[in-house]
Formats: structure tokens, sequence, C-alpha cells
């Protein structure tokens, strides 16, 4: 069975104070990279273009160009680079034609989400920004729900420093009521950036679908804002939901992970220990399993069992860097 490491791009690390041990005990967060809104990116988008060619067909067909209706067609068989470089000439001539901008915006964010470099990433995603910048400032913008959707969806993908503006453009999209399925948790998702729990809350909890099975990131990510919230009971409650609905094992290890600290910080050694032993047994030897167990006998006085663990967790990963701290190597 394959081991299961948790890298450090795959954890955040959060601190809150136990006020029985008088201690701060670091909380393990699995970082998702919002694989599965990528996935659903490619439906949302495709729902955008039909949306696009409908909007420019409604203006009247004597208004579409040859030009505009060759962009229309490779939108539409998902070849987002040629849309972009064909828009971006047209920009050139037309600077301030609004599908232009529109379309040279909605694809430049379609390759941002596509790149594996962060710097290729973020590249078309301030080219994304400047064009639909741009289109907010012609009055077609002013009802166009897509052109909110995306540009918010864009300033999260820029990171925390902009999450007042993912926030703004996120809501402006709602208010317009634009159909976009994921607006809730993009929402969630930038107001936790930006420490607002509550809202957080509020947003997550709009994204439940009735009679629809809710994904595993937004249990993980509506415990997350619980657990910011020190309401820990809650929290509680969607992570076993998560661990009892999700048919992925990362999901799964992700939420023993947070129960186990949940249990940690109330002094519940018992079921901590559970589910670090459930993660074991699920997925196999795990380097960071085997650490924070040691972390666990070492609160509970079992100095020898604790060092037990941490050479375990040295062994699966000899570049464990705490493992080796805590056995003075």
């Amino acid at each position: 069975m394959p081991i299961l490491v948790l890298t450090k791009e795959r954890v955040m690390v959060f601190k809150k104070k136990d006020s029985r041990y008088g201690r701060k005990v670091n909380k393990l967060i699995f970082n998702e990279k919002l694989k599965k809104f990528r996935l659903l990116g490619a439906f949302l988008f495709l729902i955008l273009a039909i949306g696009l060619a409908v909007h420019i067909f409604s203006a009247g067909r004597t208004s579409l160009t040859n030009e505009k209706r060759e962009i229309l067609q490779y939108w539409s068989e998902g070849n987002f680079e040629r849309v972009y470089v064909l828009s971006k000439n047209a920009l050139a001539d037309k600077p301030i034609d609004y599908f232009f901008l529109t379309i040279n915006g909605f694809s430049a964010y379609q390759l941002g989400i596509s790149q594996i470099n962060n710097q290729d990433k973020l590249f078309f995603i301030n080219e994304c920004i400047v064009s639909l910048r741009k289109a907010l400032l012609l009055k077609e913008a002013a009802n166009d729900g897509r052109v909110f959707y995306v540009l918010g969806k864009a300033y999260y993908y820029k990171g925390s420093d902009y999450s007042d503006l993912a926030i703004k453009y996120l809501e402006k999209a709602n208010q317009l009521s634009h159909d976009a399925m994921d607006i809730p948790e993009f929402l969630g998702l930038s107001y936790a950036m930006a420490g607002d729990y509550r809202s957080s809350v509020e947003a997550f909890t709009r994204a439940f679908v009735p009679g629809l099975t809710p994904s595993d990131n937004l249990l993980l990510s509506i415990a997350r804002s619980y657990i910011a919230l020190n309401d820990f009971s809650m929290a509680e409650g969607y992570l076993r939901r998560c661990i009892d609905t999700s048919p992925d094992s990362n999901s799964i290890v992700v939420a023993r992970f947070l129960l186990a600290e949940i249990y940690l910080n109330s002094g519940d050694f018992e079921n901590a220990q559970i589910q670090y032993y459930s993660i074991l047994n699920d997925s196999g030897e795990n380097a960071e399993v085997r650490f924070q167990l040691g972390e666990l006998y070492n609160l509970t006085g079992d100095t020898t069992r604790a060092r037990a663990e941490w050479r375990l967790a040295v062994r699966q990963d000899p570049t464990h860097a705490r493992a080796r701290t805590r056995l003075n190597i």
C-alpha cells in the first residue's frame, strides 16, 4: 500500500492555546488547492460560453463580425489559448470593445487556473483582471454578473492580500443573481481568508443544495471556519459527515487529522488516538501520524512511547524535521 505523505504544500498550520496544558498545539490542515473547484470550473465555463453566445446574438446578428464568430467558435471548442491570442490582438485595434475585453479576461482566467507553475498562473490571472477591470468601465458591464463572478474568483487566486476584492466582486455577482453554483463556496473561502469566519460559515451554508451530497471540500472548509470560531462541536459534526460520506481517502485523512486535534485540545486523548490509528489502518504508514502520536504520548507523560513513535516517523521520513528535533538528531 502506498505511503501517504503530508508535504509542506499540503499542510497548513494554525495555533490554538490549550487552556488545560498552557501550551500551543499545532493544528494540521490538508490544503487541497481547490482541485475539485477546477473540475467544476470546466462545467461552469461551458455554461459561461453558452451565456456569452446568447448575450452576443441577442444584441443582433448583424453586429457579430466574422472575427467574433471565429473567437466564439474556438471558445465553444475549449481552445482558450487561441481565444486569448485572437482577442488580445483584436484589442490592439479596438481597446474598449466590450466583447473582446470580456472574452479576453475569461480566457486568461481559464488559462491561469490550468497552470502548474505559480508564476505562469499569476501572469494570466493578472491579464484577466486588467481586461475585466477595463470592461467594468463600460456601460454593458453594469448588469453583467459574469464579469463580477470571474473577476472575484481571479482576485481569490491572487491570495489573502486581495480577499477583500474577491469578496466585493463575488457579492456583486451574487446580488445580480448570477447562477454560478460555486459562488457561495468561493465567498466562504474568501471570507475565511480575510479572517471573517462568521461570514464564511454563512456563505458556506448557502452552498448546501437540498437533495445533493455536499462536496468534501465544502464540508472540510466549513469545519475549518467553525474551528477558527472555537465552535468545536459544530466542526466535529461536519468532519464526521465528511468521513461517513466521502469516497476520497485523502479527504478522510484530513478530517481525521482535524478531529484528532479537536480531541487533543479538549484533553480527550483516547479519541485522538483512535483517529490517528484509523489513518494508519486505512492508508498505511505515515510519518506525520507517527509524529503526532509521539506528541500525544508526550502530553500524557509516556515519554518512552513518545520517542518510539518519533523514531518511527524518522524511519518513514528521514527528513522529518520536527521528529528529528524531538530525538535531538
